[in-house]
């Protein structure tokens, strides 16, 4: 069973060209699922059955959300079909589970005044707190995603013009501009604050950690949040909350749709077009909030 997970990953990852993040989500899924069945007594990918994979998706506990299920669902029915493509099995027994029932889930965004106060809580006199201001001011600034920022490369950032080339999903590059706030931040974080922490070695990446490695996106996500604790935002903040920010900020703002597509590197508009429901819904709250007559 293990053998076949490995070639359908090996064949995601040469000829679908998806990002180790996705590969790694296919393997834990396909894992988990191949570790039920052989408890439940089945060895072989060719006798599975659709009531194995209700049983399984039935079996994932309350912390499994009905989009977690949806998910999982959704890597067996691309797994199975890939079976049945390369003739290892007959019929995908993924096919005819139905996917949980989910409600529309609008994105998390913080508002512009929270936003100043996560901004201003690094202290940029130390190495530390100028790549911790510089890192807030450009997740924010360019809408990244936090294995974009993590894995952003010096070669990747082109101050003077004042824009990032940005490598997202499935490899596919992005130009995005910083604006002056993130490039003042960057610049001072390479001038005085990187060289300390890089301690005469050598790394590719924008963003290091103490010891003068990467940044891991752990590393990234304690930052954020240990920032947010300070700045008084008492709700549980994720390093994606800064990215639905930047684009509902921008569309509230008046920015073209299309225009956030590309920067925030959607091949599908319908994606991008969830931030003008945020946008609305955000209009509505304050309406009800300060008009004399809600």
């Amino acid at each position: 069973m293990d053998a076949l997970i490995d070639f359908f990953l090996n064949h995601l990852l040469v000829e679908r060209g998806l990002s180790a993040n996705t590969l790694d989500a296919y393997s834990r899924d396909l894992g988990s699922l191949a570790a039920y069945l052989k408890k439940s007594g089945t060895s072989r990918w060719e006798d599975v059955s659709h009531e194995h994979i209700s049983g399984y998706i039935q079996s994932l506990g309350p912390g499994f959300s009905p989009r977690s299920r949806s998910r999982r669902l959704a890597a067996f029915r691309s797994f199975f079909k890939f079976l049945e493509k390369t003739q290892r099995i007959r019929g995908n027994p993924a096919a005819l589970v139905r996917f949980p029932k989910l409600s529309p889930q609008l994105p998390k965004v913080l508002g512009t005044s929270e936003i100043e106060a996560l901004l201003d809580r690094p202290d940029p006199a130390t190495p530390l707190g100028g790549r911790d201001k510089a890192m807030l001011e450009l997740f924010y600034a360019c809408g990244l995603r936090v294995s974009e920022l993590s894995a952003l490369k010096v070669s990747q950032v082109f101050l003077e013009p004042g824009y990032l080339l940005v490598v997202g999903k499935g490899d596919k590059e992005r130009l995005v501009p910083m604006g002056e706030n993130a490039s003042e931040a960057l610049k001072a974080y390479f001038r005085d604050g990187r060289p300390i922490l890089l301690k005469k070695g050598f790394a590719a990446e924008v963003f290091l950690n103490a010891r003068g490695g990467r940044l891991s996106r752990q590393g990234l996500w304690k930052i954020i949040k240990a920032h947010a604790l300070q700045a008084g935002i008492t709700r549980n903040i994720t390093p994606h909350m800064l990215r639905h920010s930047f684009a509902t900020h921008l569309l509230e703002n008046g920015a073209d749709l299309r225009a956030l597509q590309v920067m925030l590197g959607h091949s599908d508009i319908s994606t991008t077009q969830i931030y003008t429901h945020v946008a609305r819904e955000r209009l509505k709250e304050i309406h009800r909030k300060f008009h004399p007559r809600p």
